[in-house]
């Protein structure tokens, strides 16, 4: 069991270690930080850290770096995630603000996210399992040609063109937009190929080519949100740091597109709370063990059921990225949940 006083030790030597990338000695704590104390006590002080395990002597350094384990403290001591300033509060408003629809957005999202935090940022797409279908439009294009338009209460907008085997008048396309939204509204996505399998048993023969041309679209966009999805950007930043990694960052970027061990982690996640979680070093899987994720739960329409966050060198500022990943996840929540209430 360590003192309050090597806890605040281990704590300069975090932030000066993520500020220099340079070993922290105790002269340099003693003289920068006002314990007023020896430097030969801070020493007994990150001696006894270094027996728990919490900071190491990198080759034959006088100075001392943490461990992951040291990290995890460092982490889990953290009085509170500091605000973010008013300026970022603003960026974060109006760049997310101004999106067309949920793939604009979560695309500004990890945008953004990499922008404020210099790490590789990563959202989740809503989870299938609880999106519905808030409405389905057709547009006519032409007499045997129309766009049907799927929309989800998550906010995602699917688009596909259907050539007709029949000419198109208004009524036709009216009566059948009428149609389709009475039987899918409300249906969850998880149910829509069952619904969409029925539909050309419930029009009459004259319009079973265009629904089934239609069912074809709409299974189309369908489809494309049953396998769960990661959006990336800030990849460069990795690449910048890679001197922090002990061989090559090349197998980190590797497991971050493949995504398969990402979205393990955040299924593994649970959120009784909205505070960002950490994982850090040896707490993740394989290629990932050198790395910090930083992730946070966001709300798409009617539950919590998506995540966001960062992933960098443990050697990262954890106080101001998980007040990014936190302010975030929090603004993308009641944007979303703000079209949610519009929606109803």
């Amino acid at each position: 069991m360590v003192s309050q006083r090597a806890l605040d030790v281990l704590k300069v030597i975090v932030q000066d270690y993520v500020d220099s990338k340079e070993p922290v000695g105790s002269k340099t704590i003693a003289e920068r930080h006002g314990f007023g104390v020896s430097a030969a006590t801070i020493r007994n002080d990150m001696a006894l850290l270094e027996e728990e395990e919490l900071i190491t002597a990198p080759h034959t350094s006088a100075g001392r770096v943490p461990t992951d384990k040291g990290y995890r403290v460092f982490v889990d001591q953290l009085a509170g995630v500091r605000p973010l300033s008013a300026g970022q509060r603003q960026a974060i408003e109006g760049f997310l603000g101004d999106s067309a629809d949920l793939d604009d957005t979560l695309a500004r999202t990890v945008r953004l996210l990499s922008q404020l935090t210099n790490q590789v940022a990563i959202v989740q797409y809503p989870l299938l399992s609880v999106a519905t279908v808030r409405h389905v439009e057709l547009l006519p294009m032409g007499p045997h040609k129309l766009m049907t338009v799927l929309i989800s209460d998550s906010g995602s907008v699917d688009q596909n063109i259907v050539e007709t085997p029949t000419e198109l008048d208004d009524t036709m396309v009216g009566e059948l937009r009428a149609h389709l939204n009475h039987a899918m509204v409300g249906t969850v996505m998880t149910d829509m190929p069952a619904v969409l399998s029925r539909l050309t048993g419930t029009v009459s023969p004259d319009r079973v080519g265009v629904v089934t041309a239609i069912v074809e679209a709409l299974s189309h966009a369908v489809e494309g949100h049953r396998s769960e999805r990661l959006l990336m950007a800030g990849a460069a930043n990795l690449v910048r740091g890679e001197s922090d990694f002990t061989s090559s960052v090349y197998p980190v970027l590797e497991a971050i597109e493949e995504q398969v061990t990402l979205l393990k982690l955040f299924t593994e996640m649970h959120w009784e709370t909205q505070d960002v979680q950490a994982r850090i070093g040896r707490e993740n899987e394989g290629a990932l063990s050198e790395v910090a994720i930083l992730a946070s739960a966001y709300q798409s329409g009617r539950e919590r059921n998506a995540t966001l966050g960062v992933v960098g060198p443990t050697r990262m500022d954890y106080s101001n990225n998980m007040a990014a990943v936190r302010a975030v996840a929090r603004y993308l929540s009641r944007l979303l949940g703000d079209d949610e209430q519009e929606r109803a």
